[in-house]
């Protein structure tokens, strides 16, 4: 799931049918399978916003980053 998550998030491009096939392999649902792409998509698409908007991250989590 993790090389998939990789993939997604560093060259979406490059990604195949044959990619969910994997994880249906390894007994992940279409379920499973819409909410990692949900979640991926999701964290993708609130960094990039943030990003482009210059935001910083609250000191809270800067602080517990550093730890």
């Amino acid at each position: 799931m993790l090389a998939y998550v990789e993939k997604l998030t560093l060259k979406p491009w490059e990604m195949v049918e044959e990619d969910v096939i994997q994880l249906r392999e390894v007994d992940f649902s279409d379920a499973a399978i819409l909410d990692i792409n949900q979640v991926t998509g999701y964290y993708a698409f609130a960094n990039r916003l943030a990003d482009g908007l210059g935001l910083q991250l609250e000191a809270i989590h800067q602080t517990e980053s550093s730890d």
